[in-house]
C-alpha cells in the first residue's frame, strides 16, 4: 500500500495501512501527497461500517504522527474511533515524532505493537531515515560506461554540446523513471558544457526533479537549458551573483574548503530526501573517495571508445546485476 507513494509524498514518508476486524481486512489506505491525507485516515475513511472500528486492529507501516502539520495528527483519529488494536511497523525518525505517537496512543489505552516487519518497513523509507538520521540526502551515484571503462569519449572541440549515448533507450527510459522518483539530480560544471542537459523526465511521466550543479566560476554558457527556469534549480557557485531568478537560485559555498559536506547541508535545508549524482568524473569521484554515498547504479553498454575520460573508480563487491536488453546493471548498495 506504501509503495503508492513513491516519489508523491515527499518531503513526507510513504506510509500504508490496513484495518482489519476479525481476520477481514474491512479498510485500507495510503499517503499520496503531502498536505492531503495520511494513510490511516484514507483507511479509516474507507471503512463502511464504523462502528466495527471498536473491535478492529489497524496496522500501518509507520508510527502514527502526533502533531499538527498540513493535516491533524492521525493519532488523535486513532483514539477518537477508539480502534483498541495498532500494530506499528517502525518508530517515526522525524523529531516532531519520535515515539510520541506510541506514547499518545498507550496513553489513550490502546493496545500497541512495535517493529513488525520492522526491517522492510525501515527499508522502504530508507530515502526518509537518512535525511532525518543522518541530516542529509540518500545519495545514488548513477554513471553509464563503455566495456572498456570510458564515460565518454575524446571530444573534439568543434563538437555539438551532444550528449554521445552508451547505453540504449530502454536503459535511458528507466533512468529516467529513477529521475521522477527521487527528489533532486546533480551534475558538475564540465557535464553541462559539454553536453547541455535538460536533466528532466521527458522520457517518463512524473515530477521533474530539483536539478542540481556545480559552478564554481561561473563558466556555464547562459543559454543551457538547466537556466531555463522550467524546473527549481540551485546552483553552487563561489562568489554572489545576481543572476537568481524565480526558479533558480545560487548558493554561494567555499570551493577551497571540502565542498560536499556544504552541498549535502543546502540541500538538508532544502527538505531534499533524495539525490542522484549522474556526473561527471570529478563529481562522482568525490562522493566514492569520501565514501558519502548509499546506492550505485551503473550501466555497461556494449560500446568501446579506446580513449577519453574513464569512468570512476568504485568497489564492485556483490552487485546486484541485472540486463536491459543487452546492456549490464549493475546496483551496489553502501554498508550492506
Amino acid at each position: 500500500m506504501a509503495e503508492n507513494g513513491f516519489g508523491t509524498t515527499y518531503p513526507n514518508p510513504m506510509v500504508g495501512s490496513v484495518i482489519v476486524y476479525e481476520n477481514k481486512i474491512i479498510g485500507e489506505g495510503w499517503h499520496k501527497k503531502a498536505g492531503e491525507p495520511h494513510a490511516e485516515v484514507n483507511a479509516i475513511r474507507s471503512v463502511k461500517d464504523k462502528s466495527l472500528l471498536k473491535k478492529a486492529t489497524i496496522y500501518v507501516s509507520l508510527e502514527p504522527c502526533s502533531h499538527f502539520g498540513k493535516t491533524p495528527p492521525c493519532c488523535d483519529l486513532i483514539i477518537e474511533h477508539q480502534i483498541p488494536n495498532v500494530v506499528v511497523g517502525t518508530v517515526d525518525p522525524n523529531e516532531r515524532v519520535a515515539g510520541n505517537g506510541i506514547k499518545k496512543l498507550i496513553a489513550a489505552g490502546a493496545n500497541v505493537t512495535v517493529g513488525v516487519l520492522e526491517k522492510e518497513c525501515n527499508e522502504l523509507n530508507k530515502r526518509f531515515f537518512t535525511f532525518h538520521q543522518q541530516k542529509r540526502p540518500y545519495i545514488i551515484l548513477k554513471w553509464a560506461e563503455t566495456q572498456d571503462g570510458f564515460l565518454s569519449p575524446e571530444k573534439e572541440i568543434d563538437q555539438d554540446r551532444k550528449p554521445v549515448w552508451i547505453t540504449n533507450s530502454y536503459s535511458r527510459q528507466l533512468v529516467h523513471k529513477w529521475r521522477s522518483e527521487e527528489q533532486a539530480i546533480l551534475v558538475g560544471t564540465q557535464t553541462v558544457i559539454d553536453d547541455n542537459p535538460k536533466l528532466n523526465t521527458r522520457d517518463w511521466s512524473g515530477n521533474n526533479p530539483v536539478r542540481v550543479v556545480l559552478d564554481q566560476n561561473n563558466r556555464i554558457p547562459k543559454d543551457s537549458f538547466i537556466f531555463d527556469n522550467s524546473v527549481k534549480t540551485i546552483v553552487f557557485t563561489k562568489s554572489e551573483t545576481n543572476l537568481s531568478a524565480e526558479n533558480t537560485n545560487f548558493e554561494v559555498i567555499d570551493f577551497n574548503q571540502n565542498t560536499i559536506p556544504q552541498i549535502l547541508a543546502v540541500l538538508h535545508q532544502n527538505q531534499i530526501q533524495s539525490i542522484i549524482i549522474e556526473g561527471g568524473l570529478q563529481t562522482l569521484q568525490s562522493f566514492i573517495d569520501q565514501n558519502i554515498w548509499d546506492e550505485a547504479r551503473i550501466f555497461i553498454g556494449k560500446t568501446t571508445f579506446e580513449k577519453g575520460t574513464k569512468a570512476p573508480v568504485i568497489q564492485k563487491k556483490n552487485p546486484a546485476k541485472t540486463y536491459i536488453q543487452g546492456d549490464e546493471l549493475l546496483n551496489i548498495r553502501n554498508h550492506d
